[in-house]
């Protein structure tokens, strides 16, 4: 089984990282972090701070900043990164990461939402779509605290960084 945490680089996907982290240690389950990237969507990479203002797209460099994130919050975390479209359709991510959880047989998602726990429907974020889905339990986190990222990032030795991610060919 594994836990699963979609990740887009947000301060509450980081923090669902490390509560998956913190669940994984007592459970002793795999976490895979799971990012999904529209291809050559410079504007989607530059709201989530993937790239910078006037550097443009590069899936390679957006991977491996993810990456690192990933790996700088908690070393040992799987990484999978997902293509999808550019124009990818409404639901798109959504549907790419509960492919990811099926395909891994998650056990638990944890979600870093504001909406995700306060409405079932009628949200149009991912947390709200992969929360309803029954095949798993999920654990929803609207509050970046309390939390130990700061001290996750400044006490996990380097020499434990997991360096796997998948790629999509």
């Amino acid at each position: 089984m594994t836990f699963v945490v979609p990740f887009d680089g947000s301060g509450l996907a980081e923090a669902a990282l490390v509560r998956a982290a913190e669940f994984s240690t007592v459970l002793d389950e795999r976490v895979l972090a799971v990012a999904v990237i529209p291809k050559n969507n410079t504007g989607y990479a530059r709201e989530r701070g993937w790239i910078g203002e006037s550097e443009s797209f590069d899936r390679q460099s957006v991977v491996a900043t993810l990456h690192q994130q990933v790996t700088d919050l908690v070393p040992a975390v799987d990484f999978q990164h997902e293509v999808i479209d550019k124009y990818a359709p409404v639901g798109a991510i959504t549907n790419r990461i509960r492919r990811v959880t099926r395909e891994v047989d998650a056990s638990m998602v944890f979600v870093g939402s504001e909406n995700a726990g306060r409405m079932v429907t009628g949200l149009g974020s991912v947390g709200s779509a992969v929360t309803a889905q029954d095949d798993y339990d999920v654990v929803i986190v609207r509050n970046r605290a309390p939390s130990k990222i700061a001290k996750l990032k400044n006490a996990n030795p380097i020499d434990e960084r997991s360096d796997f991610y998948v790629t999509d060919g």
